[in-house]
């Protein structure tokens, strides 16, 4: 990466390279529309891009905003912004309202670009958007050219920039562990080193085909998926939405030799009725990350996989790992003979998250197999170990602790609670703090507090995850502090659908006859958290959400030995 430093090369440097040696490769093929698209394709639409917004007066820097569906339109999108120096924000498309205007000011986007789908957001929206904010609507993303003016754009290369490679390619929202989502910075080195470490620990090479249904406003689908077209030159064949009964069909048809994954997914395929398709497909490595260690060996059998590449990561952060050897479970290694190679701990944490420091007012490591946070020592003149941050100083404090192991040191706080045993295996057990991940999205409970709370005029909630059978992640749980039962249950659900995306959405409730509050009036949820939804344990009255319905509907004792026994998943 030196050397890309040096010659001040760029991801799209490195993809014109790609390009160059084979035009007419299939890049991307939209499982959607059946739409391949070639190296050339690519190339030509997203300098149609970059010359259209450069002869708008875009500059190096500047920052577009994009809310569109995963495709090779979204891709080519996002690249001929970065082949001038424009930023995009890669917006998640399940954001509505306050969180959406909110993602916009975060990354002071200078315009929006989004695709006609989401007119209607836009739409609802408009209110809070910044009055500034340019507004530029393509058609469909099954479609390509659609945009009379982009039509009309020269596809000739833009003047080739030198870019610098540790300077931001594309801001990636990540809610961490606290607040509504944060634009983190992905720069140039950070890209390269993140697809091409998967891409070379992975085994794979030009000639992988790779499955991705996974979003690409996120890293994994974003970085790890549509990176190793970019900068590799594999096919990279994307389904805009996860599919269960076409996950291993789509393979066959595309001769995919290697498949991206959350934990979601992988449950999700093995409730699945076994099918033909199950082995006749042609991958061998699947690669992702939160395959529960109690499904592995399942997973693995069952469908004729060589090689699991589980790797652990946060989008902005530095502590990275991935499981070279196929351990079962594992998330990731490093090293214990030579740590300073790549500098991860595991600290001692307490209950709420913080850490626990010594006599000598410095952090503790912990034990071999004891659970706590990993963090990452920051060095800003090692692209490997830096640590870039978000769009705002104050978001980019919040992750630093300082004086971990030296007086002075600084490490970046993943959020996240592992093992490391003595060999140096990582192994995931949860998330720090108050956010938890369901269904492969990181849920803020300080938003959904907020949310819940704005649409029962102002009264107290709570929000926090609890354990579900058979279900990845954790579901969310939200507790309303309503003696007098103010609040009309039959509609909350229709009212909280306007505010929060699906993933954030609470599958239960619990109304609070009184409540225990901290000195500054907050509700207490450790003892609620325990508690969760069991009718045994609690005396409130609770609801689930009924989705076929699409309404809470009482918790009773037989409804929750349901969800024990799975008969009522979520």
């Amino acid at each position: 990466m030196k050397k890309y430093t040096q010659d001040q090369v760029g991801v799209p440097t490195l993809f014109y390279q790609v390009c160059d040696r084979n035009p007419e490769k299939t890049c991307f093929i939209d499982v959607i529309g059946d739409r391949y698209w070639s190296f050339n394709d690519v190339d030509k639409y997203s300098n149609k891009i970059a010359n259209y917004f450069l002869s708008l007066g875009y500059q190096p820097g500047d920052c577009v905003a994009i809310l569109m569906e995963s495709g090779g339109q979204y891709v080519a999108t996002w690249l001929g912004l970065a082949k001038i120096g424009v930023v995009p924000a890669l917006l998640n498309y399940n954001l509505r309202l306050d969180s959406l205007a909110h993602c916009l000011h975060a990354a002071e986007a200078k315009s929006l670009i989004y695709s006609s789908v989401f007119r209607g957001a836009i739409e609802e929206a408009q209110s809070l958007l910044p009055p500034s904010l340019s507004q530029f609507e393509l058609g469909d993303s099954v479609k390509t050219y659609v945009d009379d003016n982009i039509e009309k754009t020269s596809a000739v290369r833009p003047p080739l920039l030198r870019y610098n490679f540790n300077s931001p390619l594309i801001y990636i929202y990540t809610s961490g562990t606290t607040g509504l989502p944060k634009a983190a910075k992905v720069v140039h080195s950070r890209y390269f080193y993140m697809a091409n470490t998967l891409y070379n620990f992975g085994g794979m090479n030009s000639t992988t085909i790779i499955y991705d249904t996974l979003p690409i406003y996120h890293s994994a689908g974003g970085i790890l998926g549509v990176g190793q077209a970019l900068l590799q030159g594999c096919t990279v064949v994307i389904r805009k939405k996860f599919s269960a009964s076409n996950f291993w069909a789509d393979c066959i048809k595309y001769n995919c030799t290697a498949a991206q994954y959350i934990g979601e997914i992988c449950r999700y395929l093995l409730a699945q009725e076994h099918k033909l398709v199950d082995t006749q497909h042609k991958v061998s490595l699947v690669y992702g990350n939160g395959l529960k260690p109690q499904i592995w060996r399942e997973f693995k059998t069952r469908f004729n996989l060589k090689k699991i590449a589980e790797f652990y990561g946060a989008t902005e952060g530095n502590a990275n790992a991935i499981n070279i050897d196929n351990t079962e479970g594992c998330v990731g290694f490093t090293s214990v003979i030579i740590p300073s190679f790549h500098p991860i701990s595991v600290i001692k944490v307490a209950e709420d998250g913080s850490a626990i420091r010594g006599n000598n007012g410095l952090c503790i490591r912990a034990d071999p197999g004891e659970p706590g946070e990993l963090v990452g020592k920051i060095s800003n003149t090692d692209s490997l170990n830096r640590f870039d941050g978000y769009s705002t100083k104050e978001a980019t404090s919040k992750k630093i602790v300082s004086d971990v192991f030296t007086r002075g040191d600084n490490y970046f706080l993943t959020g996240d609670v592992v093992a490391m045993d003595e060999l140096g295996y990582l192994y995931f057990k949860d998330r720090t703090g108050d956010t938890f991940r369901w269904k492969g999205e990181n849920v803020s409970t300080a938003e959904v507090e907020a949310r819940v709370s704005n649409v029962i005029n102002m009264m107290d909630a709570v929000a926090f995850g609890v354990e579900v059978p058979g279900a990845e992640g954790k579901a969310g749980m939200v507790a309303i502090e309503d003696p007098d039962r103010k609040v009309d249950v039959s509609s909350l659900y229709k009212s909280i659908s306007m505010v929060l995306p699906a993933y954030a959405r609470p599958i239960f409730v619990r109304i609070l006859q009184s409540a225990n509050k901290t000195s500054t009036f907050k509700l207490q949820k450790v003892e609620l958290r325990k508690e969760g939804f069991n009718p045994s344990l609690v005396s409130d009255q609770m609801y689930y959400l009924n989705a076929k319905q699409g309404q809470y509907l009482p918790l009773t004792l037989s409804v929750y030995e349901d969800i024990q026994k799975s008969r009522i998943r979520f």
